[in-house]
């Protein structure tokens, strides 16, 4: 019996219904109305993988508090060009976030984002000290202004009493504090958005349906070849372009794109959990975000926190993430993943990223196997009253950290996000994690300028991208007064208590 074959043809394919194809879709669609876009999804939900609530290490991130954005280098001074970066990429996709309210195109941003304070918050003379030339340099950054530091224990407790809690002893403290810092739900920003997507004449979406292999066609068109999960019936569909974003499984789909352009490329799984907070007294007590420095060895998404979140209309609080280890490249993904991702081309790349991190090995083992009483004392350095009754534990999110080739062809961890894209534009590949979601918006906008170059160019696209994005092709570091006056303008868009 011969199984028929459903073809159809599209000007976009998006996969992974993520944030990172939400909003390259929104985009592409408000920039150029005609387009026919199809999505794909290998889950029933959108946003079930690291864009969901519960899976996203960092919801906000805007380099207020995240001291892994600002290293310490070997002569004593703080590297601030990584946040400087993060937190310009942060305002442009707060004024995005509000043009889609203000055209009605995303409804109540409070489903989304909320104000919530963001403080670093550190103790002993060493990390007092650097925290406080933290400060410091990222003053000279007008989109800084307004952050307090303070090393007063009175004045930390007026900002976050549940840490000053049961604090006892001498130890030197310092925090800093940022008033303007939000809490966003990116699953549902991300539902929302494609909500809005799917009533949208030429958009198809389709859940559980996993692309298979993708083909380049002489033409430059591709052919991605999917399966719906439901029923076993094949499909053939015939694109213009191509986005891969889907999350960590991302890098095996790049493999079978097969474009020179991603040789090289390989993956470190990073799995992580959290002690979730099941005491509503406890809850109450904490509005803030509080980061602190990672231990020797860690991955930057696995700096501890005790963080206030909105999810599914409920404050919550949570304390870690622990990172752990397993050869899975999604949530919902396989043991296989990691060893399906080694190839001839990324095998000297991968194998020597592996020696040079054995410190990060070891870290993630010594992490697999804490014990309950290992994480609760990694959580009483945060609330030193917390008790064990209050608190269980919950899975988080799966990340793949890009292994890449350097000039002599050994292997680089890298712990941001990097876009992989054909010479010619037709496919690109969003790889990696940190701070990823936050940034999402410039993260596009720089793939539109590699893959639509043309239509960029336009003064219409031109036109448009300024009506969503006011400072577009502007650094508001560089711009006070446009910064502030927008600031305050999608503060009062999206209802923030700034």
């Amino acid at each position: 019996m011969t199984t028929t074959i459903q073809k159809t043809e599209a000007d976009v394919v998006l996969i992974g219904a993520g944030i990172m194809s939400a909003t390259l879709g929104l985009l592409l669609k408000e920039l150029q109305p005609n387009l026919k876009i199809e999505i794909f999804e290998r889950l029933d939900v959108a946003a079930a993988e690291s864009s969901d609530a519960w899976n996203n290490a960092g919801t906000g991130h805007s380099a207020f508090c995240e001291l892994n954005y600002t290293p310490e280098l070997e002569d004593g001074s703080v590297e601030t060009k990584k946040a400087v970066k993060i937190v310009e990429s942060f305002e442009v996709s707060r004024q995005f976030w509000a043009y889609l309210v203000e055209q009605g195109l995303l409804d109540n941003p409070e489903s989304f984002i909320r104000s919530v304070p963001h403080m670093s918050f550190v103790w002993g003379e060493k990390n007092v000290k650097y925290l406080k030339k933290r400060f410091e340099e990222l003053q000279k950054y007008h989109l800084f202004k307004g952050m307090e530091y303070t090393e007063d224990p009175n004045r930390i407790r007026e900002w976050a009493p549940l840490i000053m809690e049961g604090r006892k002893g001498t130890k030197k403290l310092a925090a800093t504090s940022m008033k303007i810092g939000t809490d966003v739900n990116f699953g549902a920003l991300t539902r929302s958005i494609f909500n809005h997507l799917q009533k949208q004449d030429g958009v198809k979406m389709h859940f559980n349906h996993e692309v298979k292999d993708l083909k380049k066609y002489e033409d430059g068109s591709w052919k991605v070849k999917v399966k719906d999960e439901t029923n076993g019936q094949k499909k053939r569909v015939k694109a213009k372009f191509v986005f891969i974003g889907a999350g960590g499984g991302s890098l095996l789909l790049l493999e079978k794109a097969n474009i020179p352009e991603g040789n090289g490329f390989g993956g470190f799984p990073v799995s992580g959990q959290w002690l979730k907070c099941v005491n509503s007294e406890i809850i109450e007590k904490h509005q803030a975000k509080v980061y602190g420095k990672a231990s020797v060895g860690a991955p930057p998404m696995s700096v501890p926190h005790i963080d206030t979140r909105m999810i599914d209309g409920n404050k919550a609080l949570l304390f870690g993430p622990y990172a752990g280890f397993s050869t899975k490249f999604l949530k919902n993904g396989s043991y296989f993943d990691l060893a399906q991702s080694i190839k001839l081309n990324n095998i000297k790349p991968m194998l020597s990223a592996g020696i040079k991190n054995i410190p990060l090995t070891k870290y993630l083992i010594d992490q697999v196997f804490q014990s309950s009483e290992d994480r609760l004392k990694a959580l009483k350095e945060y609330l030193p009253d917390a008790k064990k009754e209050d608190w269980v534990l919950e899975n988080a999110g799966q990340r793949v950290q890009v292994i890449k080739k350097d000039k002599e062809g050994r292997g680089v961890l890298e712990f941001g996000t990097e876009v992989v894209n054909a010479a010619d534009g037709s496919l690109a590949v969003l790889l990696g994690a940190s701070p990823g979601a936050s940034t999402t918006v410039s993260i596009m906008l720089d793939l539109l300028g590699r893959c639509f170059p043309e239509q960029l160019a336009t003064p219409e696209w031109q036109s448009k991208l300024k009506e969503m994005i006011p400072s577009y092709g502007t650094l508001l570091n560089d711009q006070p007064e446009l910064a502030d006056s927008l600031r305050a303008h999608t503060a009062k868009v999206l209802k923030l208590e700034n």
